[in-house]
């Protein structure tokens, strides 16, 4: 049996199940340094979010967890983590805004250079570098074309950080601070205490020139007009919830409200000539004209008069018109449930070709770590209480079939086993591990002990029935011989599916809890941590099912058995009348007169 368990797992192992991970396997490695690395696919083609044209150096978001990523393979802060071009050859310029890997979360934005509509474009993730010094560039990742960004991340009461190369940090913080934003941590304002970004070159606005702004809104009240930025007399707002842009010759409104308490991206772009103003990626407003010059400070969440309640995040602000398909990727790729970035669900390894057994494998949370643990300690131990009964009971069946061969030959001349002659040590072995042989001994004992007292005279049946009850005591020990350790098989079959069931229902419920708190739930977020629970559940059927067959076997093994010793004290018991009444009759046996019987108890015979 424990053969024939290995013999599966290393079925298991090279059948498809443990199949190359990817296609692009057999490419160049980058650098040998790094061990592990996914494969990151961003789609722009039908499949994905059906973008055409040009789109150009984009900045994605790539949303890492523990259905996608194998946290405890890279350094505690991410600082191995890389992020290399198609070609395998160049890195991209990139930053970690927020990495967890005890909660397993992470968001690293990436810089996709020349992206273009309808294409899968692939980029590597390396990790798995111990070594590694910090990759991460945070000013690298944004081109010369953006005035500031914002992600909000600072510890609370830390005015808001610039994360472009211009260094237009705020001259405050915000109100509050939320770590469940859209992307990562968001900024809270109720009602008052604007961020306050003062005038620099690098946000200067002479009339006429292009300007993008985009930002993720949720508005917790939509009463009244509120301010999203406000600079010199240019205003993106919220009017009882509409998006809105005001400014000297510039007047747009998006045609639908934004939900209270849901995430939005609103993005204004103009550039020279046209103005135009999207809800979630899609074009709801648009008109002619261009931006008179605007200079002076800039506020977010709020502005003179015009207070925002709510909260904001992923705030940009260009010095270009990014395209529309940039803009409709940007808010695919931030806001939940896009298709535009997906992470391989298998991690291959330098000189090593992963498989998707392994992945799973390597997905176990802990809980399921211990069911399966489970599942196989009890897989083992059924294997070898199977395998040990099945020699067990093999060799009862053998040593009661050379026991009864010999027992037909002896007639009337019963005597123990150990008096037997003419056995080989082959028989005397067999002999001596038979059942029956250990009953028939016990009987022989009882009658030769009644014979020495009261000579040859023929049983009476109280006699015969005394002697039957020493006999089933016999037969009730070799019984529970025979079942000793069978509930161990009853314990698999009936256990170990609902064991495992336990530690998929928990799986799947750590998978989804997971997945929430990330904000990504594409099927690659979800399928590794569900097919990692489902290894429990196929665990305790592999533990359940030999074991249901195994029993049964065993089972039919055992009816025999008892059947036989049932019938054997029968034969015995009739061999040792049938000779004691020949003996009587033909006046072998010794004669007691009345007064002798008179002596004799009834139930001695």
């Amino acid at each position: 049996m424990t053969r024939i368990v290995l013999a599966i797992l290393l079925v298991l192992g090279l059948s498809g199940l443990a199949a190359p991970a990817t296609a692009a396997g057999d490419q160049g490695w980058w650098n040998k340094d790094w061990s592990y690395r996914k494969a990151v696919t961003v789609d722009t083609s039908p499949s994905g979010v059906n973008v055409t044209g040009a789109i150009g150096r984009t900045v994605v978001l790539v949303r890492l967890h523990s259905g996608n990523f194998t946290f405890t393979d890279a350094m505690p802060d991410g600082a191995d983590i890389r992020f290399v071009d198609s070609d395998n050859k160049t890195p991209l310029p990139f930053h970690i805004e927020h990495f967890d890997a005890g909660v397993g979360i992470a968001t690293a934005w990436v810089s996709v250079p020349n992206l273009n509509g309808g294409e899968k474009r692939a980029i590597w993730l390396y990790f798995g570098n111990k070594s590694a010094p910090v990759g991460a560039d945070e000013k690298g990742t944004y081109d010369p074309d953006y005035m500031a960004v914002y992600h909000f991340s600072e510890k609370p009461g830390t005015p808001s950080n610039d994360s472009s190369a211009n260094a237009n940090n705020a001259k405050s913080a915000p109100p509050g601070l939320d770590d469940g934003g859209i992307v990562s941590s968001a900024a809270r304002f109720p009602g008052q205490g604007e961020i306050q970004i003062a005038e620099s070159g690098s946000l200067a606005m002479p009339a006429a020139a292009p300007f993008t702004f985009t930002a993720w809104v949720k508005p917790d009240q939509l009463a009244g007009t509120s301010a999203i930025f406000a600079r010199g007399g240019l205003t993106v707002g919220l009017n009882a919830g509409v998006p809105f842009v005001s400014g000297p010759g510039i007047s747009l409104q998006a045609k639908t409200a934004l939900k209270q308490g849901d995430w939005s991206q609103v993005a204004f772009v103009s550039d020279g000539k046209v103005t135009h103003l999207y809800v979630n990626g899609a074009e709801q407003g648009t008109g002619a004209g261009a931006l008179s010059a605007i200079a002076g400070p800039a506020t977010l969440g709020g502005a003179a008069g015009q207070p925002f309640n709510g909260e904001l995040d992923e705030v940009r602000l260009s010095k270009t018109a990014r395209p529309a398909g940039m803009i409709q990727v940007m808010a695919e790729a931030e806001g939940k449930g896009g298709k535009l970035v997906t992470v391989s669900e298998t991690a291959e390894k330098q000189s090593s070709g992963g498989g998707v057994f392994f992945f799973v494998l390597s997905k176990l949370e802990g809980v399921d770590e211990v069911v399966v643990g489970v599942c196989l300690v009890l897989t083992t131990i059924s294997a070898l209480v199977m395998a040990n009964k099945f020699r067990y009971f093999a060799k009862c069946t053998k040593g009661n079939a050379a026991f009864m061969r010999v027992f037909r030959q002896m007639d009337d001349e019963l005597v123990p086993t150990a008096q037997i002659q003419g056995l080989d040590k082959k028989q005397t072995q067999l002999i001596k591990d038979a059942p029956l042989a250990h009953i028939y001994d016990v009987g022989i004992e009882e009658f030769n002990r009644r014979k020495a007292r009261w000579g040859s005279r023929p049983l009476t049946s109280q006699a015969i029935d005394s002697m039957r009850a020493v006999a089933s005591e016999v037969v009730v020990h070799e019984n529970h011989k025979l079942d000793a350790w069978m509930v161990i098989l009853t314990i698999a079959i009936s256990g170990g599916p609902f064991i495992g069931l336990l530690g998929t229902v928990m799986g799947v419920m750590n998978t989804f809890g997971g997945v929430a708190m990330a904000g990504d739930v594409n099927v690659n977020a979800i399928a590794p941590g569900i097919a990692a629970a489902l290894l429990a559940t196929i665990s305790g059927l592999f533990c359940a099912i030999p074991s249901l067959f195994g029993y049964n076997y065993l089972n039919s093994m055992v009816i025999p058995l008892a059947s036989d010793m049932g019938v054997f004290i029968d034969q015995l018991l009739t061999r040792i009348a049938e000779m004691q009444a020949d003996q009587a009759a033909t006046g072998e046996m010794d004669h007691f007169g009345m007064d002798d019987m008179s002596l004799v108890g009834v139930d001695d015979f």
